[in-house]
């Protein structure tokens, strides 16, 4: 019984990772002013630094989601530990810089300062437990490694939260800005509160 629900709740999470993974290619294919987008102003949408900020965030955000999960699957990792460092530098650079265009596209978040401080955190954190995992394996310290890629990928989880929550709670206030304030951290301290517990009960000691 534990098994079955152990490995349907992979499958849930790989497939919620893999479709937002593969999500922002839909701006490419469909009028982009949808979604996200729809409460952009026509100013904003016409930056091109904004712009470059916008799509190398969730491009790049897109792919750190897409390949993330595979590093946790430990058949996949013990199979071939090459493929899991490859796989490993390509999330570390799409994560770096994901999360510093979506720190510099955070400034003009929808909502105002409480948005825009929520999403720079989130950010920010991504980068920091990025980095201090990069750094870790370097020096060949695996346990402190794994502590950080699993806030890491928790972080960069928020993108597949916001969208389950931003529906929900645009419909319960009847306000998408009132929503997207919200969710602005709701998207991610949640996972970054799952973190530490999934950390804890490993017995890994960040620090």
């Amino acid at each position: 019984m534990g098994n079955s629900t152990n490995k349907l709740a992979w499958f849930v999470f790989a497939v919620a990772a893999i479709s937002v993974g593969l999500y922002p290619l839909t701006y490419f294919v469909i009028d982009r002013k949808f979604g996200l987008l729809a409460s952009k102003s026509e100013a904003l949408l016409a930056s091109i630094p904004w712009n470059m900020g916008f799509y190398g965030h969730i491009l790049l955000g897109g792919l750190a989601l897409f390949i993330g999960w595979i590093q946790f699957n430990k058949k996949i990792r013990n199979a071939n530990l090459k493929r899991h460092r490859i796989i490993g530098k390509i999330y570390v650079i799409a994560a770096v810089i994901s999360g510093s265009c979506g720190i510099f596209i955070g400034f003009w978040a929808t909502g105002g300062i409480i948005s825009s401080i929520g999403f720079i955190s989130l950010g920010t954190l991504w980068l920091y437990t990025t980095s201090m995992a990069y750094f870790a394996i370097r020096k060949g310290d695996v346990q402190l490694h794994q502590g950080f890629m699993i806030y890491s990928y928790a972080l960069c989880f928020a993108a597949v939260t916001l969208r389950i929550w931003l529906p929900l709670l645009t419909m319960a206030f009847g306000d998408f800005t009132i929503a997207y304030r919200l969710v602005a951290w709701l998207c991610w301290v949640p996972n970054v509160i799952f973190a530490f517990f999934w950390v804890r009960k490993k017995g890994i000691i960040l620090g």
